[in-house]
């Protein structure tokens, strides 16, 4: 059974910098594409970011150039590093995991970016 915990979250000004963590318990964690979802209040799950076992990554637009995800196969952790945040970035953040016949996510942790 695949768990994994999300931690990093808070408040956070606009402008400012914050880094998600994912601790995954998976032993199929070296192949799985690992991800990076964000829904805000009154909205769809969104996908964030995405990073595969070799490494490639994916970003949505309203995010590219401001974060990165990152990944310690050793350690199995998921990164996601948020720079210059905004407004619209606020949302509750989750780590997913997919491979064959998997699609975990965890609980969550929360992002708000006030002033």
């Amino acid at each position: 059974q695949v768990q994994l915990v999300e931690s990093g979250g808070g408040l956070v000004q606009p402008g400012g910098s914050l880094r998600l963590s994912c601790a995954a318990s998976a032993s199929i964690f070296r192949l799985a594409i690992m991800g990076w979802y964000r829904q805000a209040p009154g909205k769809e799950r969104d996908l964030v970011a995405t990073i595969s076992g070799g490494g490639d990554t994916d970003y949505a637009d309203s995010v590219k150039g401001r974060f990165t995800i990152s990944r310690d196969n050793a350690k199995k952790m998921v990164y996601l590093q948020m720079n210059s945040l905004k407004l619209e970035d606020t949302a509750l953040y989750y780590c997913n995991l997919r491979w064959i016949g998997i699609n975990d996510w965890g609980k969550g942790t929360l992002v708000t970016v006030s002033s």
